[in-house]
Order: C-alpha cells, then sequence, then structure tokens
C-alpha cells in the first residue's frame, strides 16, 4: 500500500485514538471542566492541527497547507456561534455542569460522522458539476446578508420541533438521572432530558453545517483537506465552550466579521470557474476579517459594557 491509501484510514484512526483517550482516560468521571482545564485542552488541540497543518504543507505543498488552514479557520470561526448556541440550549434545559462535557462529547462525535457522510459525496458534486458550486456559492452569499441582517438572539430551545416531537412521545422523564441519556422504568426504556439536550445540539449542528461545509468546499476540492480541517476544529470545541460560552456576547463584531467571510467564500466558489483566487490569499482574507472582528470587539466595546462588569 502507498502513503496515500493509508490516508483516511490512518486519521480515521487517529481521531478515533484521541476520543477514546479523551473520554475513557482523561474524563472517565463525570465532573465541572475549570476555564484553564478548558484553556489547556484548546491550545493542545490548537498545537495538533498547527503540526498536521506543517505535515500537509511539507507533504502536499504551499497551495494545499493554505486550504487545509483557511478550511480550519472559517470551521472555527463558524463554531464561536456555535458555541453561543450551545451556551443557550444548555441554559434553558438548565443542564447540569458535570453532564455538559459528555453531551459536547457525543454530539462532536456525530458532528464528525455527519461531516464524513456529507463533505466526500460534497466534493465530488462541486468537481463534476458547476451549478452544483454556483447554487452552494449562492447559499453562502445569501446565508452571510442573512447572518449580518438578523437582530438579537431569536433562539428557542423549547420551541424546536425535535424537542417537540421527544416529549410528545411520553418517554422523556422530568429528572436528570446523572449523565445517562437513557434509563429503564417499569421495564420500558426512557430517555432523560439529557438525551433531549443531545438531539437539539446534533440538530443545532446540522444547522450550522449548513453554512460550514459549503463554505470549506468553496476553499479546496480535496474531500481530505476539507474534512481534516473540519475535524480539527470540531475536536477542539468542547473546550472551547468552557473557555468562551461566558465571553461571546463580548465579541459585538463577531457575527458581523463571519458574515463577511461567507460573503467573501461564497463570491470565490462562484466566480472560482473564471477567475483563480489563490489558496493564499483566501487564508490571508479569511484571518484578517476574523482577527479585525475580534480586534474591533474589544478595541471598541458596547457602550456601557465596561461599567456592568464592574
Amino acid at each position: 500500500m502507498t502513503l496515500h491509501d493509508w490516508l483516511w484510514p490512518g486519521f480515521l484512526a487517529f481521531v478515533a485514538l484521541i476520543l477514546f483517550t479523551d473520554l475513557f482516560v482523561l474524563h472517565r468521571r463525570d465532573r465541572v471542566i475549570s476555564t484553564r482545564e478548558g484553556a489547556r485542552t484548546v491550545a493542545g488541540y490548537v498545537s495538533l492541527a498547527m503540526l498536521f497543518a506543517a505535515g500537509v504543507f511539507y507533504f502536499g505543498g504551499s497551495h494545499r497547507g493554505a486550504e487545509f488552514l483557511t478550511g480550519y479557520l472559517i470551521e472555527q470561526a463558524l463554531s464561536l456561534d456555535n458555541i453561543f448556541v450551545i451556551a443557550l440550549i444548555f441554559t434553558y434545559f438548565k443542564v447540569p455542569a458535570e453532564a455538559q462535557y459528555r453531551v459536547l462529547f457525543y454530539g462532536i462525535i456525530g458532528a464528525i460522522v455527519m461531516r464524513l457522510s456529507l463533505i466526500v459525496p460534497g466534493v465530488k458534486l462541486v468537481d463534476q458539476f458547476y451549478i452544483v458550486a454556483m447554487a452552494l456559492g449562492a447559499l453562502l452569499i445569501f446565508s452571510g446578508f442573512k447572518m449580518m441582517m438578523s437582530g438579537g438572539d431569536s433562539v428557542d430551545p423549547g420551541e424546536s420541533r425535535v424537542v417537540k416531537l421527544l416529549r410528545r412521545t411520553g418517554r422523556v422523564t422530568k429528572e436528570y438521572e446523572g449523565s445517562k441519556f437513557l434509563t429503564r422504568r417499569d421495564g420500558m426504556l426512557y430517555m432523560t432530558p439529557l438525551f433531549v439536550v443531545l438531539a437539539t445540539v446534533e440538530v443545532t449542528d446540522l444547522v450550522f453545517a449548513i453554512d460550514s461545509i459549503p463554505a470549506v468546499l468553496a476553499v479546496s476540492n480535496n474531500a481530505f483537506i476539507v474534512f481534516s480541517s473540519n475535524v480539527f476544529a470540531i475536536l477542539g470545541l468542547r473546550a472551547l465552550f468552557f473557555v468562551l460560552s461566558g465571553m461571546l456576547r463580548t465579541f459585538r463584531y463577531l457575527k458581523t466579521g463571519l458574515s463577511l467571510v461567507l460573503i467573501f467564500i461564497g463570491l470565490k466558489m462562484i466566480l472560482g470557474h473564471y477567475i483563480e483566487i489563490p489558496s493564499v490569499l483566501a487564508l490571508t482574507v479569511t484571518a484578517l476579517i476574523i482577527g479585525g472582528s475580534v480586534l474591533a470587539s474589544i478595541f471598541f466595546p458596547e457602550r456601557g459594557s465596561s461599567k456592568a462588569e464592574r
């Protein structure tokens, strides 16, 4: 077998090893994750991603390396908005702090499987049919403008269809039972509220994937680059949640930055058939937009926010 033949099975085995070590070695017992521990974990995952990126640059060249970093940066940035919605879900359902990590862990496994099933055929469709690229580019531009024009946060987890459907079955317990998703009562299997939370998080990730996957498909036509950049960003999402969930409101310009990134990537996807936009340029523009929105949020905070914090 050649090195290329080992690429997919080797990477999937590597991800499986990370997830196994995470759940069964480092976090065997349910406990509250501190901000400091979350920050260390984020630093570890970012370091892994950068080492992987260095390998892509070395074996695949600067073009593929820039594609990986751009895809990673886009997915990581869009995950920030996802984190805020997950925080709303946890608050609404009053999820015990010690059980939140386990929900995020299984949610991320679902996200990885979902992306694997969507990215591989997605790359082939975009490669073979330019009309698909045009449609996805238009979707990104529409999503960008919609995100930019949206007002405050209108997410109401209790009104989602999946929550109503699960509750309608009459097989959801009222109380949490530790970190159990399912429980038996009178010989019958019941869902705990934690299962409802997990289902809501998975549906939320599917909604965000509608933006993030086309965005990365616009960056690279290599399925492995698209998938691996998504996975590395997703792996650090759990830890990033515990670091940023209480701080995201301070990044007032982040949503505007993400909107501009989606519009830019959408235009790149549509114009890519006529104008070749170098991967390094796409990476630079994406980094500048996201970095600029974060810096603008820090240096130009919302009026009254500094007083409220005192």
